[in-house]
């Protein structure tokens, strides 16, 4: 489900009492975490879960909305990866409805994401937002490295928010892009504007992007960029 940016922060709402058990969702997330989730969808139907973690690895690129949640997260987490820097996808695979699968990213506890972050010192968390011009919000707590994808970004001609709206932030604590070992990240807040530049004809459905023959030079230059702000 890709974010609608605004510039006034958006508040989180509790619908209801949650269980004790489970976090308060979030007015827009049908469930309060990965728990709930599990006991409602079918993994291998619904949704499935993606992790390549090299030993050594100090970087990790993560897509907690991956699939058809927000496309095509999982194909450019993946791709900054490589054989290097570990890899996790959450996808959703279902034949419709996958906004349903989509769980906050502070309330994101899906134990084999939180594992692979929690083994590495720099998180990159790939995510949709909405609007029709190009451009990239980058968050997250680590302000060093923001300023360096930022650059990066810009320098291979690729538009970068001024500023980020609080709602997509992605600056607090409880931000699975905050928990690896240094307790900051960067989430990159990538508009639907940009995403379609990643691809022939703009097309962002399923089978569309997972054909690597679709994308283009600029999916492959956005991908580069980010990584060299990594170093």
């Amino acid at each position: 489900m890709e974010k609608i940016v605004s510039v006034v922060t958006g508040s989180l709402l509790v619908v209801g009492l949650a269980p004790a058990a489970h976090a308060a969702r979030t007015a827009s997330d049908v469930y309060a975490d990965y728990a709930e989730l599990s006991a409602h969808e079918v993994e291998g139907e619904d949704y499935r879960r993606v992790v390549r973690a090299p030993g050594g690895a100090k970087v990790a690129h993560i897509a907690i909305h991956g699939g058809a949640i927000e496309a095509p997260t999982s194909q450019l987490a993946d791709e900054a990866a490589g054989r290097t820097h570990a890899y996790y996808a959450f996808e959703g695979i279902k034949a419709s409805g996958n906004s349903a699968l989509h769980i906050t990213s502070t309330h994101f506890d899906e134990p084999k994401a939180l594992a692979v972050v929690a083994a590495v010192d720099y998180t990159v968390s790939w995510h949709a937002a909405a609007g029709d011009a190009a451009t990239t919000y980058v968050g997250g707590r680590d302000t060093t490295l923001i300023k360096k994808v930022t650059a990066e970004l810009r320098a291979a001609g690729f538009p970068v928010a001024t500023s980020v709206p609080d709602e997509i932030g992605g600056d607090s604590p409880q931000n699975i892009a905050n928990k690896n070992r240094r307790g900051m990240g960067v989430q990159l807040e990538i508009s639907r504007g940009q995403r379609e530049r990643f691809y022939d004809e703009g097309k962002l459905n399923r089978a569309w992007i997972e054909n690597p023959a679709n994308r283009t030079k600029a999916f492959y230059n956005y991908v580069a960029a980010v990584n060299r702000a990594l170093g």
